[in-house]
């Protein structure tokens, strides 16, 4: 595992093979290096299999392609996009930034992408680790795994994988985990001080990589930023509804038939599985990871609960308007009435309760209109509620986690966005010139902006060096417990408060959304 010195391109070399990459802003950087075999041909829609190595030296100074998936030129109106091209299958790389490829033994932190399960890349800038890496002698590693049809969609039981398994995103992002662990040493890395941290989407494969029989012992703390725990995962027989009507989409009749088309006709039918999933008043997901009974037993924020899982270090938070993100600019949803939302909030909490529970909503936020109180009721249902509960049940178990609310709201498209789904990005990276293109980040006062930043992104390297996210530049932060539900409150004044979602978490006690923890 001997390291080549070199002044603008070291040399690892691993028993895969020589990787050769750059030094960039006084980090040794390498990029685009497979840690899986290219899942194409036969391999697609498989689980993710060992990479045979290369010959030679390895170039590793240039990011390589993302993993397919849809793209809008120009951007959208919050995040300005989210992956871009070149895109190929052959994609299943990761990057990795390090203080020295030496013997440092540094804190390790694993940077898991979301995108709704069907868009993101780890060689997006905007997820790029060097500000970990050189503020806080970390070791950074991100990773691009299957998304969208290519990592989402269940095939069942078929010639080859006659067990049904699925949730090849899942496979990809074990192997990632795998190859982390046998090589990271090399970069300078503990291979027995890895955190895992990840958002949305990508926060729902934390807790699950957590949770599952091959990573105990290898996982010492997990971050889950914005985690949709509320989502109702199906089961094969469920899953097997929704593969139908993509396979009617791509004008196939068969798995085997579809293995044979090429990744642009994929992502062109997944555009159609959008509308044959959508449901008014829900987030989107056209794709899901599945509870197959093989690679996935049950609903992952369980998994952080039981086994070997609920040793490990847990921070978990939210942003006080989540859901803004998806709705807010959307005029069918600006423009509902109070009877359509309160048919919505039926669905949680029936008929009978609904205009009690709206009557709730309206109290929290004075002066709320029919859509803020749609999108309070899906925050607080995917994301705030569940996550609220997850901590109410490790806090009775007596295992620490520290929980937090991204409260900034930012002034763009007339404040309308509110403290959005991720808007803490940013923050918790202290890279906001990798988000120019953001549209969601426009008129943030450039003090207030800077100033949390530093807040954040000092908690978090914290919690990836020791388990603690407490620093000196910030108030006392105490575990979540069952007396004080400590919960961080991140705005422009960085406050701890006791039980700060408490009308969140009395409500929806027993509305039964989302899993039991």
């Amino acid at each position: 595992m001997a390291l080549t010195p070199g002044r603008d391109h070291p040399q690892v070399d691993l028993p895969p093979g020589r990787l050769r990459g750059a030094i960039e802003g006084g980090l040794a950087v390498f990029r685009a290096v497979p840690y899986a075999a290219p899942p194409v041909g036969d391999l697609r829609w498989r689980p993710a299999r060992p990479h045979p190595g290369w010959s030679g030296t390895r170039d590793a100074t240039a990011d390589g392609p993302s993993v397919p998936q849809p793209y809008m030129k120009g951007g959208d109106p919050v995040l300005g996009g989210h992956g871009s091209p070149p895109f190929d299958e052959d994609s299943l790389t990761l990057n990795i930034w390090t203080p020295a490829a030496d013997e440092g033994r540094r804190p390790v932190l694993v940077w898991i992408h979301g995108g709704g399960f069907v868009s993101g890349s780890g060689s997006m800038p905007n997820y790029s680790g060097d500000t970990f890496a050189r503020d806080g002698d970390l070791v950074v590693v991100t990773i691009n795994y299957r998304i969208g049809p290519l990592g989402y969609l269940y095939t069942g039981p078929e010639e080859g994988n006659a067990e049904g398994a699925g949730n090849f995103w899942l496979t990809d992002q074990l192997a990632a985990l795998r190859w982390i662990r046998a090589h990271i040493a090399s970069f300078g890395g503990d291979p027995e001080n890895i955190t895992v941290a990840g958002q949305s989407g990508g926060a729902l494969s934390t807790a699950a990589l957590a949770g599952h029989p091959e990573t105990q012992g290898l996982i010492r703390r997990v971050i889950l930023q914005s985690p949709p725990f509320g989502l109702d995962l199906p089961g094969p027989e469920a899953y097997m509804e929704r593969t139908a009507a993509y396979l009617e989409l791509a004008g196939v009749k068969t798995v085997a038939e579809l293995r044979e088309l090429p990744w642009p006709a994929l992502i062109g039918a997944a555009g159609g599985l959008f509308a044959r999933t959508a449901r008014w008043g829900y987030w989107p997901t056209p794709f899901l990871p599945v509870i197959d009974g093989v690679t996935l037993e049950r609903h992952p924020v369980e998994a952080l609960l039981h086994g070997a899982a609920s040793g490990i270090d847990v921070m978990i938070g939210w942003t006080r308007e989540e859901a803004n993100f998806g709705f807010a600019l959307d005029p069918a949803y600006t423009a509902a009435d109070r009877e359509r939302v309160t048919a919505r909030i039926a669905d949680t909490f029936g008929a009978r309760a609904a205009p009690e529970v709206y009557a709730a909503y309206e109290r929290a936020r004075p002066g709320s209109r029919p859509a803020d109180v749609l999108m309070d009721l899906i925050t607080d249902e995917l994301f705030r509620a569940p996550a609220l509960r997850l901590a109410e049940a490790r806090a009775r178990t007596r295992r620490p986690v520290w929980a937090y609310q991204f409260d900034l709201p930012t002034p763009a498209h007339e404040g309308r966005l509110g403290a959005a789904h991720c808007l803490e990005l940013p923050f918790v990276f202290a890279n906001f010139d990798q988000w120019a293109h953001a549209p969601f980040l426009a008129g943030l006062d450039p003090a207030v902006r800077d100033g949390l930043a530093r807040t954040m992104h000092r908690a978090w390297i914290a919690f990836a060096r020791t388990g603690d996210p407490g620093h000196p530049a910030m108030p006392a932060w105490n575990p979540y417990d069952a007396d004080t539900r400590t919960t961080m409150r991140f705005d422009a004044v960085v406050t701890a408060l006791a039980d700060l979602a408490g009308d969140a978490r009395r409500l929806h006690a027993t509305s039964g959304s989302g899993p039991s923890a």
